[in-house]
């Protein structure tokens, strides 16, 4: 068991001259292609050890992406919905463990105009930001009740204290937990009408435990482990988005399955790295009772075109969106729901076909296909999953279609 307020702050000898310390690196979108390629070199290490991949956020941290959602008002690049999505995908294809911590951090960044923190909470976070990587990430999931969008209260409580709030439950699957600067801790209050909100606490608070019990077929830097809070204290203000229970949604806020489509990008990286050892092995390959590369086979044309269709298909569903974010379109809950239920099976069928059509040689361990194949099976474990997706599609369908709508 670790104690997180144990736990180095990893600085990666980043050094600043002081009047530039609490100014936000720009974020270079020419790099994602350099930044992507440097991920891609040490992913396979890292799947193997299943080390947080500090030396990799570091480097996302350089090329300014960390912190690419903050707004031009408090300082950032202040960067598109599309943007951001591009950054997931590069990310991903590099590698996808360090890609899903840093998306939690970038996503709420991205949100603060639409659902803002308090400011001078913020405006910590936001200086801490500037000299390291400082990552945020809500914990949610419990032992008790699985995913929160199957419902329910969470029995992670928030008791008043004379000083503000004292944070008291379990959480599971909770990305990047021991690399965390702050954990977003959804819990409900002790009031006599509970409201549930996200707590935000800061990992190196007295009374935070985590526990290592990530050891996962795929994804396995991601260092999802479990966390337990006990009697953490934390300021009054240091709460987020409390509200009753099925408050209605807060005008201008973005339904929370939209950000988890967008993440689907990084998938979708997955995907495409998936895609491009495919191509690099059809090319090379020359059967000797062949004479040629396996590449110019119909066979493989075949199923390189069903390749591409399954991901230029994803692909068009998840920039779409993100565009008509961007122009202010309104985009429905149950839209974005449809949406990531295809981008999912897109993105799994089209690693599936690529492993199909090598065979044993895209099972070696020793080839990239094996570890893309396992990383892509956690793209369907993201909540809200296929069945509970399918359930409110299908109730909105039939409700358009109801006697007397």
């Amino acid at each position: 068991m670790v104690t997180a307020s144990s736990l180095p702050v990893p600085v990666g000898g980043l050094t600043r001259p002081a009047a530039t310390e609490s100014r936000l690196l720009r974020a270079d979108l020419g790099r994602l292609d350099e930044v992507s390629a440097s991920l891609a070199a040490t992913a396979a290490e890292y799947d193997r050890t299943g080390s947080f991949p500090h030396a990799p956020l570091q480097l996302v941290h350089e090329a300014g992406l960390l912190t690419a959602g903050v707004d031009a008002k408090y300082g950032g690049s202040g960067v598109s919905f599309t943007d951001v999505t591009k950054i997931l995908l590069a990310l991903g294809r590099g590698d996808p463990s360090t890609a899903l911590i840093a998306g939690m951090t970038i996503v709420p960044h991205l949100l603060q105009t639409r659902s803002p923190w308090p400011e001078e909470l913020y405006a910590r976070v936001l200086e801490e930001s500037a000299l390291r990587p400082t990552l945020l990430n809500h914990a949610r999931a419990e032992p008790e009740m699985g995913s929160s969008t199957r419902g329910g209260l969470p029995a992670t409580t928030a008791r008043r204290t004379a000083n503000g709030w004292s944070i008291r439950g379990r959480k599971r699957f909770v990305t990047g937990a021991e690399g965390l600067s702050y954990f977003l801790v959804w819990a409900a209050t002790d009031e006599a009408s509970p409201r549930v909100g996200n707590f935000v606490v800061p990992a190196r608070t007295p009374g935070i435990e985590i526990v290592p019990t990530w050891h996962q077929l795929g994804m396995r830097a991601t260092g999802s482990h479990e966390v337990r809070f006990t009697d953490v204290e934390i300021p009054a203000e240091y709460v987020h988005e409390l509200e009753a229970p099925g408050a209605a949604p807060v005008a201008g806020r973005l339904p929370g399955t939209i950000m988890l489509l967008l993440s689907s990008a990084l998938y979708l990286g997955v995907a495409r790295a998936a895609q491009q050892y495919v191509h690099t092995f059809a090319h090379e390959r020359v059967p000797a009772a062949l004479g040629r590369s396996l590449a110019t086979t119909d066979r493989v044309r075949q199923a390189a075109g069903e390749i591409e269709t399954l991901l230029a298909g994803a692909e068009q569903l998840i920039f779409g969106v993100a565009d008509r974010v961007d122009r202010g379109v309104p985009v429905g809950g149950v839209d974005a729901l449809a949406a990531k239920v295809v981008v999912v099976r897109h993105v799994t069928t089209a690693v599936q076909t690529g492993l199909r059509l090598l065979g044993n040689p895209g099972l070696a361990q020793a080839n990239p296909l094996e570890r893309h194949f396992r990383d892509i099976q956690s793209v369907g474990v993201h909540a809200p999953q296929e069945d509970a997706a399918l359930a409110v599609i299908g109730a909105a369908a039939l409700a358009k279609e109801a006697p007397g709508a």
